[in-house]
């Protein structure tokens, strides 16, 4: 198979870090293995040192470029003893093939060394470079004669076979221990090969396979294997491959590899048209087909070629007649006519009852020469395919479907790929050199700069300094300020560093750095080196001064473009550091019922256009618009490489106003929000069915109104259950978030940036994924202020404080004896926590264990939906409403803002009340310390010497048991009055009384 790839995986061991010391002597002689399918390479060994650096660059062959994404490459690193003993395990690597990048993108990356089991001491990092090279096939060699064609002998063998004996056992033994059919496989190497003429095909069982063999070298020289023993080998190498490995590839192509499980089977009928051939071939006129069933009639685009290779879709179950005709017709406009003349040139029918079934993994229906019945032209023929088949057909990716607006590519169900994101960081060191005017015209205008840097539509801008001879200013200024962009790939051309100054308005000098020279790193370990650029001025001004910059693209960040409270990915944007998938998502989306009409129909009646968007990491799908109906039925099934269950999936309703039923309506047409519903896959169980009902809530103007209903099922499939317990104890974000974390505000700033990139990226696809889908699918509104979103945070926070209220109840219950046998209790409890303390913890655990799985029978049995008790939708004015859809700045009256300015006063005025008391609480307690009441203070000193006293003599035992017993006694015993301590303590004195 060498000879037939085309690809190359190369893997660059570089160093290693903090390695476990593993000789007995404080070090470790380590040396690497590296495998992947079922190839072995082994780098040399480091002698005593616990940061190695071998800097070896080894190369494997990649047999199935197809397959590579779900195969795993593994590094491993043992401690070489060199006395025949097993090595040591130093720790490992596995690296999923998905991870893999292009030569000329890769960077180095430490991976952190894993455990074999729980019980191993690793520690460490090892640093890697993972890429692979697309090479063209060699050239197939001249042909020979057969007598000129020399056996292989002992003299013209590769130098790698011709080894001495002695330096291959040395070789061996600084291995690792092989397995039997490795052995096997070295054995049949070492063996001396036959002549040609005496090669004859080796039995099954004495074949070792070829895809597992280890150390030899790419140049390696051996007879070539016969045909079926190629046969045999891909048999071996298939085999190998389990079912877990395939359920958790990347489907490129859901639909053709959908089990369609989810949802219920359509049968749609399928007409391929391919091409038609007329009798006057040398005709220019224009050329159209056309299907008819019944009432449903549709036709391909007129072309003058007569090649469409078009396929239609209908519905089986809303068919009213048993035949299908396809007609070809032409289009010819005369000189001094404006309308157009149409002519059939035949029809051919078929009977419903007759076209043949075909499910996957059958091979598609091959396409036929239909002669056309024409009664005034012969010899026309047109090429098709007609079947029947179910939504899992693969010509179902690219059907024109009868219900969903014919040949409008705006109604076809799409699948769509954000735009990989990077964080790119300028960082402004310092300017030297700057050309600001004569030197006595600059010193008298002392100037002022700030640089400023653009990446396409994102601008940003260093703080200002001045340039001078003060004690304040330097004639080389310095900012050392970051400025963070958002770069989406493929990047824009250049980044432009532009130095203002601020006192003349006018620019000293700029320059454009190609953004595909930026250096990129994956972590904070990576040394960055700083550059020095020249200043261009206009045409006049070659040379300007210089900029001293650091610049780099981060790919250690997530770079968020959702809500971070409802983010569907987290994973890194370099692609080195991405992780295998833990489980699968399947969504099949249904139907919907009782849809609300959105828009009206030739005037007279509302209508609906239906379509659904759904979003998890960064693929979104899309499905057909279902045009005018109320009830619409998609039945179309998607799956998702799930990598964090921690994640939520996005589901969308809209109205295709896009698709309108005349031309002239369609340029103002926009689509309109129906619903929204959010799934969070770490309430789902694994590997079980949820079909459940959804309901659409959109927030109006006007208020909450129920658009319909939407029926989804979905199912998290997990292979591992260890990996997915493993995800709950990893950072939710990736490592460079805590190291070098961003701001909330620079955050928040960054995540809108990518917001707008996503979009744009988006609506410029075919069909385009409009602006209205995306922003609603992403909540672009997030960070606007309402009201009812203040109050239902409000109630939240109250929500949340009622649980401690109520225990706080229940605690001033047993306090005050209303329930004397519960007070009783507790007193005897009291006695048994002091006396054993050492079971408090225990009872502790035992109780909320037994509390759980008491609850566990009550949990929720389906996923939650949107709640609009919760979204505060049914107690707000619809003055409030208004507010929140008013955008920024405002549009409305004076007299309007100037009342919500005034409300929203009076809220700030309660919070800043409540702030006061919280912070005057704390400042009472720093008094009693800072001696500002000198007799309250002083009340407190010899309120501690009094207690170190009594403490040095009664018991702590006691001491709890005792006010145990005074806090639990009867209300004989009290006083409605406060108790001593509250009366102190709100004696202390504040700053509040300081605040003008």
């Amino acid at each position: 198979m060498a000879e037939t790839c085309t690809r190359k995986l190369i893997v660059e061991v570089c160093n290693a870090r903090n390695l476990m010391p593993k000789d007995g002597q404080g070090t470790a002689s380590a040396f690497a293995t590296v495998d992947f399918d079922g190839q072995r390479r082994r780098t040399k060994t480091k002698l005593r040192d616990l940061n190695p650096e071998w800097d070896e660059k080894l190369e494997f062959l990649v047999h199935d470029t197809d397959s590579m994404a779900a195969k795993t490459l593994e590094i491993s690193l043992y401690n070489d003893k060199k006395t025949g003993k097993r090595s040591t395990f130093l720790g490992k690597v596995r690296i999923a093939g998905s991870a893999f990048v292009k030569s000329g993108g890769e960077t180095l990356v430490y991976y952190s060394l894993e455990k074999r089991n729980v019980f191993s001491q690793i520690k460490g990092e090892l640093g890697l470079k993972v890429y692979y090279i697309d090479e063209d096939p060699p050239a197939p060699p001249a042909e020979q004669k057969p007598e000129e064609k020399a056996p292989e002998t002992e003299e013209n063998k590769p130098a790698e076979e011709a080894k001495p004996e002695e330096e291959k056992k040395e070789e061996e033994k600084k291995e690792e221990p092989k397995t039997e059919s490795n052995k096997e496989a070295k054995k049949e190497k070492e063996k001396p090969s036959p002549p040609p003429q005496e090669e004859n095909p080796k039995k099954p069982e004495e074949a070792a396979p070829p895809v597992k063999v280890e150390n030899l070298p790419l140049v390696e020289s051996e007879k070539k294997p016969s045909k079926e023993e190629k046969e045999k080998a891909e048999i071996v190498r298939r085999s190998e491959v389990t079912i877990s490995d395939f359920e958790l590839r990347s489907l490129t192509s859901d639909r053709g590899r959908s089990a369609y499980d989810l949802v219920d089977r359509m049968s749609f009928l399928y007409v391929r048209v391919v091409k038609a051939k007329t009798g006057n071939n040398e005709s220019k006129s224009l050329v159209y087909a056309k299907l008819m069933i019944g009432t449903y009639s549709i036709k391909t685009k007129s072309q003058s070629d007569k090649d469409w290779d078009k396929v239609f879709a209908f519905d089986k179950e809303g068919l009213n007649s048993t035949s299908l005709e396809v007609s070809v017709w032409t289009e010819e406009k005369k000189e001094n006519e404006e309308a157009t003349q149409e002519c059939s040139l035949g029809t051919v029918s078929f009977d419903l009852q007759e076209v043949p079934k075909r499910a996957p993994p059958d091979s598609p229906l091959a396409p036929q020469w239909y002669a056309l019945e024409s009664e005034n032209s012969a010899g026309n023929e047109v090429m098709l395919a007609v079947w029947i088949g179910t939504q899992a057909d693969e010509a179902f990716q690219e059907v024109w479907q009868s219900d969903s607006g014919g040949l409008l590519p705006e109604t076809r169900a799409k699948v769509y790929m954000s735009p990989n994101l990077w964080y790119l960081r300028l960082t402004v060191i310092q300017t030297q050199d700057l050309h600001l005017g004569s030197g006595s015209e600059a010193k008298a205008r002392n100037p002022e700069l700030y640089v400023k840097a653009q990446l396409g539509a994102q601008l940003f801008k260093t703080g200002r300094t001045y340039v001078g001879s003060t004690s304040s200013s330097s004639a080389n200024p310095t900012w050392n300020e970051d400025l963070v962009f958002v770069a989406a790939k493929p990047f824009e051309p250049f980044l432009t560093v532009t130095v203002e100054d601020v006192t003349n308005g006018q620019s000293v000098g700029h320059v454009k750095i190609h953004v595909a020279s930026i250096e990129r790193r994956t972590d904070d370990r990576a040394e960055l080196k700083s550059r020095w650029f020249n200043l261009v001025g206009d045409d006049t001004k070659p040379y300007t001064g210089r900029i001293h910059v650091r610049v780099c693209l981060e790919g250690g960040y997530h770079v968020l473009d959702e809500a971070a409270h409802v983010t569907s990915d987290v994973r890194a944007a370099a692609k080195q550091l991405a992780k295998a998938p833990i489980g699968l998502l399947e969504v099949g989306i249904r139907g919907a019922t009782n849809l609300l009409p959105v828009k009206t129909k030739d005037g007279t009646c509302g209508t609906t256009d239906a379509y659904v968007v759904a979003k998890y990491g960064p693929k979104w799908v899309r499905t057909c618009t279902i045009l005018d109906r109320f009830n619409p039925r998609w039945n179309e099934q998607y799956t998702w490489d799930v990598y964090d269950p921690c994640t939520v999936l996005t589901i969308g309703v809209f109205d295709n106003g896009r698709y309108k039923h005349d031309e002239a309506a369609a340029k103002q047409g926009k689509d309109v929000r129906v619903g929204k519903v959010r799934i969070r896959l770490s309430t789902l169980d694994t590997n079980r069915v949820y079909l459940n009902q959804y309901s659409l809530m959109v927030l109006l103007p006007s208020g909450a109104k129920k658009m319909g209903e939407i029926e989804i099922a979905i199912r998290f499939s997990c292979s591992s259950w260890l990996n997915l317990i493993q995800a709950y104890t990893s950072p939710m974000l990736p490592r460079m978030h805590y190291v070098k974390p961003l701001g909330p505000a620079q955050q928040d700033i960054l995540r809108h940036m990518a917001m707008r990139l996503v979009t744009a990226r988006l609506t410029r696809s075919e069909p385009p994924l409009g602006q209205e889908e995306v922003q609603f699918m992403l909540d672009s509104d997030t960070h606007m202020w309402s009201m009812r979103k203040s109050k239902a945070n409000w109630f939240r926070v109250v929500g949340c404080l009622t649980r401690v209220a109520t225990l706080a109840c229940w605690i001033e219950g047993i306090r005050t004896w209303l329930h004397p046998p519960t007070t009783i209790l507790m007193h005897v409890l009291l006695i048994a926590i002091v006396l054993c303390p050492h079971l408090v913890l225990p009872t502790i655990f035992m109780y909320a264990f037994l509390i759980l799985a008491f609850r566990f029978r009550y949990r929720q049995k389906a996923p939650l939906n949107m709640d609009s008790r919760l979204s505060y939708v049914d107690m707000v004015g619809l003055d409030e409403l208004d507010e929140e859809f008013d955008g920024f700045p405002t549009t409305r009256s004076q007299d309007v803002v100037r009342i919500r300015y005034d409300r929203l006063r009076a809220l700030a005025g309660r919070a800043q009340t409540l702030l006061g008391d919280f912070a005057s609480n704390g400042e009472r307690l720093e008094a009693l310390w800072n001696w500002r009441d000198p007799r309250a203070t002083g009340i407190f000193v010899v309120f501690c010497l009094v207690a170190s006293l009594v403490f040095y003599v009664v018991p702590f035992k006691m001491f709890v048991l005792g006010s145990g017993f005074y806090y639990l006694r009867h209300p004989r015993f009290r006083d409605d009055m406060p108790s001593i301590l509250v009366n102190f303590f709100r004696r202390l004195p504040s700053f509040s009384d300081q605040i003008l």
